[in-house]
């Protein structure tokens, strides 16, 4: 059973402790539309802007490096997945003062597309973005995958920036500064006891009495190697040879040595890390040139730590030398206490498509109209709602235990009664988008989002409803262009095993003249068979890829969902065909 926690609700658990944010520093403010925080106070003219952001439950990153010296701007998820696409959208044109905008982006999946998307977009807006991949943590280095976490040195990275764009350096400066840093950057964590995600009844991974976890996520993620306590010298060599591997780092060589607690480690366990650390880095001959100890980059109350070493010169000292008012960097000045900000401003309000007596879309045996279209995504919708439970708990086996709350963040801002009753089929679907993209977050709003987006385009051109071809049309462009954004291929485990063979029998069945009925009917035996050999693979993209084999035999959660989507799909054109 979890220990008790501090909240009123898991649903408000960010908002509520945003307003604490908020009341309590100076120079930040939050923008509910579509949800984001920035500097109260404006950048001068022709400035570069920093923009950050990331699932919430890491704090104070990255709200408490909003300030002078550092970021701009933060753009918080939910807790543990990556804030969405309209939100940093909106952030990267609240923050950007002509000079352009540097956008600074944890290596998760989640955190890459969804800033990628808002990049693109921002660029439809005349803002120029350079993106900078912080992708430090050794624990998940290997060849093959979505390569290393980004995790401690986030904060180095936006240090080393800030000072940068405060000074003056133009955009190409700014962000050449922060990929020295990005490359020069590895970290290594290790976990006492798991963190409790706010409303879960169990941690996120049980550690028998006596055991440790060595080589952990910031986002409950289990670790590579679980092995017994051990005095904190040798855990500091455990956790420090790796990095030192990865950087090949020499004797000589100077560095920035960071000791982040992640969560409820003791600050005196971490100056306790620090000492055994200085002691273990003089007998290798490297040598430290400044030191950072405390919580940064925390995983909630994950009682741990990491270690981060940054190889360093004198022109990035300069730089992490330089003064900053951010409250979550040693020695910030407080500012005047200002009130604690209105409950009903604190919430996240992106707009979903809602547009009622729209012209008639009658089905035929051919085609499914807005009725059928309505049964189809209304049962859909009710579905996944109501399993949600089921759905977190395969994350929580498979991954780190966000998929379903994910579902219901998104799925709880569409109107099913009007789904089912009144929106034309292109509305239905721009509201699926919509709500996936702009309140889902992590990589599963930023895919179905998509995903969803492409059956609106493909129901927009067609005024008489939606027959197989053009059902397998618009199938087909949501997997290209989610294999495109995630980079996921058949037998990665990932949603892409329910799609692909749904698209490939939706493609032979309009090819071989099937009727509307039957073609889906075979798409839906297509996805359940990929859904459920997911069960038998091991992942080679997402989160459930970190820990590998102990994903084994749990079936892919997105998987399972996108083959509701086509069941239910075949149950609506039951009637009509």
């Amino acid at each position: 059973m979890a220990h008790p926690q501090f909240l009123n609700s898991p649903k408000s658990f960010v908002v509520d402790a945003l307003r604490g944010a908020v009341a309590t520093t100076d120079d930040l403010e939050w923008h509910p539309e579509p949800g984001y925080l920035t500097r109260r106070e404006p950048l001068p003219s022709g400035q570069v802007a920093l923009l950050s952001g990331g699932g919430s439950g890491h704090e104070p990153l990255h709200a408490g490096f909003v300030g002078r010296g550092m970021l701009t701007g933060a753009c918080p998820g939910l807790i543990f997945s990556s804030p969405n696409a309209l939100q940093v959208r909106a952030a990267t044109r609240a923050v950007d003062a002509g000079g352009g905008v540097v956008h600074i982006v944890k290596n998760y999946t989640g955190d890459v597309l969804n800033f990628r998307i808002a990049g693109d977009l921002a660029a439809e807006d005349g803002i120029t973005v350079e993106h900078i991949l912080v992708d430090d943590d050794v624990a998940s280095e290997r060849e093959d995958g979505p390569g290393r976490r980004g995790t401690a040195a986030t904060i180095a990275v936006e240090k080393v920036c800030g000072a940068s764009a405060e000074r003056g350096d133009d955009l190409a400066a700014v962000a050449e500064f922060g990929r020295r840093t990005a490359r020069n950057a590895r970290s290594m964590a290790v976990a006492l006891r798991a963190c409790t995600v706010p409303g879960a009844n169990s941690p996120s991974f049980d550690l028998p009495d006596g055991q440790i976890e060595l080589g952990i996520g910031i986002h409950g993620e289990r670790g590579t190697e679980r092995v017994e306590a051990m005095p904190a010298a040798e855990l500091v060599r455990r956790l420090t040879d790796p990095v030192l591997a990865s950087l090949g780092v020499q004797r000589g060589d100077p560095v920035i040595a960071i000791v982040n607690g992640l969560g409820a480690a003791h600050p005196l366990e971490l100056q306790l890390l620090f000492g055994q650390l200085a002691d273990y880095l003089a007998d290798r001959g490297v040598v430290i040139r400044r030191s950072l100890v405390g919580s940064f980059v925390t995983a909630l109350d994950m009682d741990g730590a990491s270690i981060t070493l940054v190889r360093c010169d004198d022109e990035l000292l300069d730089l992490w030398d330089a003064p900053t008012s951010a409250p979550g960097w040693p020695n910030a000045p407080a500012g005047e206490f200002r009130g604690v900000p209105d409950e009903s401003g604190m919430q996240f309000r992106s707009k979903v498509a809602s547009r009622e007596d729209e012209a008639d879309v009658p089905g035929t045996a051919d085609a499914l109209g807005r009725a059928a279209v309505g049964r189809w995504i209304g049962a859909f919708v009710e579905k996944v709602l109501a399993e949600e439970p089921n759905l977190t708990d395969l994350d929580r086996r498979a991954g780190d235990g966000d998929f379903g709350t994910n579902m219901v963040a998104a799925l709880d801002h569409v109107d099913v009664s009007k789904i089912r009753g009144t929106y034309a089929p292109a509305t239905v679907f721009e509201s699926l988008s919509d709500a996936y993209l702009g309140h889902a977050g992590g990589t599963s709003g930023a895919l179905f989002g998509v995903w969803f987006r492409q059956f609106f385009r493909v129901a927009a051109d067609a005024p008489h409803g939606l027959d197989l071809k053009a059902i397998a049309a618009a199938a087909r462009a949501g997997l290209d262009a989610i294999q495109e954004l995630g980079g996921a291929q058949p037998g990665d485990k990932t949603m892409i095993d329910a799609i692909a063979p749904a698209v490939a029998a939706l493609e032979s069945a309009v090819a071989a003249g099937r009727s509307l009925a039957g073609g889906l009917a075979e798409a839906t035996d297509a996805s359940a068979r990929g859904s459920e050999a997911t069960a038998d693979l091991t992942a080679r993209r997402g989160r459930a890829s970190y820990i590998g084999e102990a994903a084994r035999g749990v079936v892919d959660p997105g998987a399972l969902v996108l083959s509701w989507l086509f069941a239910e799909a075949a149950e609506a054109a039951r009637p009509v065909g």
